[in-house]
């Protein structure tokens, strides 16, 4: 098999570690959530030594993440946890969750129950940053963003580009406040939420 490779991870991961590091500068281990090729868990695991860094994902993507992870042999990057949000998590507590476009591509039923798993399983005071592109007001930030929402639909009927006030009214159910929303390149956001 060859190594996973997303253009956009190379593109947006020198940005998305910007912001993340006062985020996480008192966190001692992350869960992310949707690994995907596992390009970002290499990165930011060496960029952020103090962290132990959990990666997670559904099994079709756990080789493609192992090739990653093998060639870098980081004694704070774990192997991929099966993390499926239908079902229950895997792991215990944490101090932070982090996600990256996954919002956009699960329902918003799995989207709620992100938040459940996040209230069950993060420390108090720990954080959640979530990645990806939100309208505004039921408004696109790009017609660019427009545009994909509407193949992601054509392909997915459940699945979009999440209101940000629906998404914020939804992590506050479930203790988290919202403390920073950073615009970022190619029209995404990194939300970063703290429980409360």
């Amino acid at each position: 098999m060859t190594k996973p490779f997303s253009q956009a991870c190379e593109n947006n991961k020198n940005h998305i570690l910007k912001a993340l590091q006062p985020a996480l500068q008192n966190a001692a281990s992350v869960l992310e959530i949707g690994s995907g090729t596992g390009q970002h868990s290499v990165f930011f695991a060496k960029k952020l030594p103090h962290l132990q860094w959990y990666t997670s994902d559904r099994e079709v993507n756990h080789q493609g993440i192992k090739l990653w992870h093998d060639e870098v042999q980081l004694a704070n990057l774990h192997p991929p946890l099966l993390l499926d949000l239908n079902y229950s998590w895997p792991v215990n507590k944490v101090d932070a969750v982090y996600t990256a476009n996954t919002f956009h591509i699960v329902s918003w039923e799995l989207i709620t129950r992100f938040f459940a798993g996040v209230n069950q399983h993060l420390n108090q005071q720990g954080v959640v940053c979530v990645y990806g592109p939100f309208k505004y007001k039921g408004e696109f930030t790009s017609p660019s963003n427009d545009e994909f929402n509407s193949l992601l639909q054509s392909r997915d009927p459940l699945s979009g580009i999440r209101d940000f006030e629906a998404v914020e009214q939804l992590a506050v159910q479930y203790g988290l406040k919202l403390l920073s929303d950073t615009a970022m390149p190619a029209n995404n956001q990194l939300l970063i939420f703290k429980r409360q």
